[in-house]
């Protein structure tokens, strides 16, 4: 590749902790300076990510998978997924309510799959179908205002550190971990999103499989040097961000994870939350 500026890959990241050991390679030394000459990294929300990769603006994107169409292909290897709770979606329920008695939601909307997977519980699982409200991500004033707040990523960490403050001005609450809904419904992992590109955009597809593989493996390795990079950004315990990155996200894009990915979007597609997938195409 000769030009930096046409001929770069341009990547849309997450720009929360979730998705920190996929990109170590891309931030850190050595490998930092050679991966700039071939790609151009830009960090939002994932909902952005989604719309910059759809919108032409980025080859490729690590997505929500509610945001996958036939036309985007996944890239193998790496995924945002939980095998069990995952800490960072949380679903607060003001007490005494129950699932069932949820009629209203205030929603963080920064990523369009948990909104699904939430819309999915309560349409499959519990029966009905509460109101999704937008909102910003403060869930005593999403509370104060609806039966219930969803909240996702960092604010849903930062939420749990909080929750007897919250409590204290809301009132009692229960607090449901979306991942952990899944599984116990279905006895597969949860998946948040995957690497996602525009096939034309890509013409060497095993460097691109190399770079995100050795990133993602390299990352794992540096988890403590993350905690550190990390605790200053987030108000979290070093220990809370190291269980995080090491028990509760799971960085492998395996069968399991593949088998939700296509039963999230049927299920979604028959409770008229997504358009149909009717298949997975993978670069």
């Amino acid at each position: 590749m000769n030009s930096l500026t046409s001929d770069r890959i341009r990547v849309a990241a997450i720009g929360f902790l979730n998705p920190a050991p996929l990109m170590w390679n891309f931030e850190h030394p050595p490998n930092n300076a050679e991966l700039a000459l071939r790609y151009q990294v830009t960090r939002m929300k994932p909902s952005e990510c989604a719309a910059s990769l759809l919108a032409g603006s980025a080859d490729l994107g690590l997505i929500p998978i509610a945001a996958l169409t036939p036309e985007l292909a996944i890239v193998p290897g790496s995924t945002i997924a939980s095998l069990d709770f995952v800490r960072s979606i949380q679903l607060i329920v003001k007490a005494p309510l129950s699932l069932e008695g949820v009629r209203t939601i205030a929603v963080d909307t920064a990523s369009r799959s948990s909104i699904a997977y939430t819309q999915v519980l309560f349409s499959k699982f519990v029966g009905t179908s509460p109101d999704f409200i937008p909102a910003q991500a403060n869930p005593t004033a999403m509370l104060r205002d609806a039966d219930a707040a969803l909240l996702i990523g960092d604010p849903a960490l930062l939420a749990l550190e909080a929750r007897m403050a919250i409590e204290g001005e809301i009132g009692p609450c229960h607090w449901f971990d979306i991942a952990h809904e899944w599984k116990s419904r279905t006895g597969l992992p949860w998946v948040a999103a995957v690497w996602a590109v525009r096939p034309d955009a890509i013409s060497n597809r095993s460097r691109l499989l190399a770079d995100l593989d050795l990133s993602r493996e390299n990352g794992l390795t540096h988890i403590d040097d993350l905690v550190r990079e990390w605790t200053p950004r987030i108000d979290l315990a070093p220990a809370t961000i190291r269980t995080y990155l090491t028990e509760n996200i799971h960085y492998k894009l395996d069968a399991e994870c593949l088998e939700t990915i296509s039963l999230f979007r049927r299920y979604a597609a028959e409770a008229d939350v997504l358009p149909p997938l009717p298949g997975m195409l993978f670069m």
